[in-house]
């Protein structure tokens, strides 16, 4: 008798990017097969984000998100209203992707933070948590999360990569902190000891599909199914069980996100 694989939910992706054009039934079916539940598709724009929405509504098992990546500079001022509007939708679980990013984008970024700050309005607004990317910019991201009030609706720092200092001075606000398949790479090992340390309670695991597949499968386009190797590295740096994270990071997804259908 086979045993069940333990179940998980992959916190962040984008299954509505074109790497995943004609290919959605394939992606659910690996799902299934690894044992991923569920997960959140993220929007980073709001022009695609019918997209997003449209996955939402058509799979009991996937969630949405709406807000503006920060990379994107062409799309203009954010207006919190609006993504308050499109946030009432049942499908919608969080405001973002939104936050800092100061690797790519160059001069004056205020735009950035004046970007980063409506989100976290409209997310008090709408009391839906918030989507974190922050990329060189850590300092000024958890300033602003403490000047603009985001510790009342939490949310998650995705795909991780600083230090255990901002680690702890993100869940003193209330923040989860999930880990992609970069917690995988042999080079990340200060990230590995970061991942050994946040407890359990505050643990989340991701894929950014279809960017970052985790080792076995570098180079390729990565997809849900794979946040089984991310968690799976978790419990191997940790010595717990696969169950331990599996059954922790799946019951943080659904504590911070109530997505319909889980109370």
């Amino acid at each position: 008798m086979e045993t069940a694989l333990p179940a998980l939910v992959d916190s962040h992706c984008h299954l509505d990017f074109p790497d995943f054009a004609g290919k959605l039934g394939e992606v659910l079916a690996q799902m299934q097969t690894h044992g991923v539940t569920h997960a959140l598709c993220i929007s980073v724009n709001l022009e695609d984000f019918p997209g997003v929405l449209s996955l939402a509504e058509a799979h009991d098992n996937l969630f949405a998100s709406v807000g503006i990546h920060p990379d994107q500079e062409d799309r203009g001022a954010v207006d919190p209203a609006r993504l308050v509007e499109l946030a009432h939708h049942p499908r919608v679980v969080a405001i973002g992707e939104t936050g800092l990013d100061y690797y790519r984008a160059t001069g004056d970024l205020e735009w950035q933070r004046k970007r980063f700050r409506a989100h976290i309005c409209a997310a008090r607004a709408c009391r839906k948590p918030l989507v974190v990317h922050t990329r060189q910019a850590a300092p000024d991201t958890l300033r602003i999360m403490q000047e603009e009030g985001a510790a009342e609706v939490g949310g998650v720092m995705h795909c991780f990569t600083e230090s255990l200092e901002v680690a702890n001075a993100a869940m003193a606000l209330g923040f989860h902190i999930s880990f992609s398949g970069i917690v995988t790479f042999k080079n990340a090992k200060a990230l590995k000891e970061v991942a050994r340390a946040v407890p359990l309670e505050r643990l989340l695991v991701e894929t950014d599909s279809p960017y970052l597949a985790p080792v076995p499968h570098r180079g390729e386009t990565n997809q849900p199914a794979w946040v089984r190797h991310v968690a799976e590295e978790i419990a191997r740096l940790r010595e717990v069980p696969l169950e331990s994270v599996a059954r922790a990071t799946t019951r943080n997804f659904f504590r911070l996100f109530r997505p319909p259908g889980s109370t």
